[in-house]
């Protein structure tokens, strides 16, 4: 939670204010800055002066992977991103001089409004749930069909061979974490590359889209802004919606889901229904491999929930829930497996 805003600024912020002065058009007033607690790789303050109510997102202080903790490919993807459809903050500069305040950061605005994190939305009525699905649908096709080139990234990333590239990647990641065999996790690592999909056209790519990582307006129930771009690339599109998508195939125990719920009592649509729109909404006739592209999710997922066990078990976890999350690695690898043979 935010809380109230402190009366000065942290010490290792002191030298924020004469940065916003010259970089944050019509900044004015006395800052202060308020850390913003949850599951951020990337340290977040809530801001606040007479001009208005700011976030800064800073890199940790020390030492970190070279391609940890982006925060300058959120504020550039962002900023690219300005004035299209897909709802992002108003970015206000990106800061590489670690001499300001310690580390590279970015100031964007403040945006008002709600992050629910259940994805069944239980707090809402029918109708407004029914809204809030298809404002992320909406959401996603939109920027899905951005063309790259056309806002200044397409040199965003690296495109080609996306989907095989992550496999690798996320292969090695749970490699170096793995504490324990895990049969599942070897059999996709054995059948993923075997059934690569056709690749697709690149688009941007969130990396994250989930519903935490979305700021609903306040009272009505459409998405206001889209959060956490560090995992943002050019990348095959499908894997992402897919990503986004797995909610319908496990259960709320396991990580969130939608599996399980009655979904026609609570307005949600099903997981057909919704992809029906995506493709409505991006020109497709359908999806292809989406079988693939489901498991493929998962055992990223999957991969990661690993890191954090290997975290939990190493004693250098963050939060106090780790073991427990981590402890969903092997389930969420089992399901996945399922879903590759068509069992899920």
């Amino acid at each position: 939670m935010v809380g109230e805003m402190p009366e000065l600024l942290p010490q290792d912020l002191q030298r924020l204010p004469a940065w916003m002065q010259a970089h944050v058009p019509g900044y004015r007033g006395k800052l202060a800055a308020r850390l913003i607690e949850g599951g951020q790789s990337n340290p977040t303050y809530r801001l606040s002066a007479d001009s208005g109510e700011y976030v800064l997102r800073r890199k940790p202080v020390g030492h970190l992977l070279p391609s940890a903790h982006a925060v300058d490919r959120e504020h550039r993807v962002m900023a690219a991103l300005a004035g299209s459809a897909v709802p992002v903050p108003r970015v206000h500069g990106y800061c590489a001089d670690d001499a300001v305040i310690g580390s590279a950061f970015y100031v964007m605005d403040f945006v008002e409004g709600r992050i629910l994190w259940d994805p069944r939305l239980p707090d809402l009525n029918p109708a407004d749930r029914s809204s809030v699905f298809d404002s992320m649908n909406q959401t996603i096709a939109a920027l899905h069909s951005v063309d790259p080139e056309a806002v200044g990234l397409g040199d965003f990333g690296r495109p080609s061979r996306f989907v095989a590239r992550q496999i690798d990647r996320w292969t090695k990641q749970y490699r170096a974490s793995a504490t324990g065999p895990s049969p599942s996790m070897e059999a996709l690592i054995s059948w993923l590359p075997e059934h690569l999909p056709p690749e697709q056209p690149p688009r941007i790519i969130h990396g994250d889209y989930r519903l935490d990582n979305l700021i609903l307006h306040p009272t009505e129930p459409r998405i206001v802004a889209v959060l956490d771009w560090e995992l943002s690339t050019l990348g095959d599109p499908l894997a992402d919606f897919a990503n986004h998508s797995i909610v319908w195939r496990i259960v709320p125990e396991m990580f969130r889901g939608l599996a399980g719920a009655d979904l026609p009592a609570l307005s949600i649509p099903s997981e057909a229904e919704y992809a029906a729109a995506y493709c409505r909404r991006t020109g497709r006739s359908g999806i292809d491999h989406w079988e693939f592209y489901l498991a493929f999710g998962m055992f990223r997922l999957a991969a990661i929930l690993q890191g954090i066990a290997k975290r939990a078990l190493d004693g250098t976890a963050a939060h106090p829930n780790a073991a427990a999350t981590g402890a969903m690695a092997g389930p969420m690898s089992d399901r996945a497996w399922k879903v590759a043979q068509g069992q899920g």
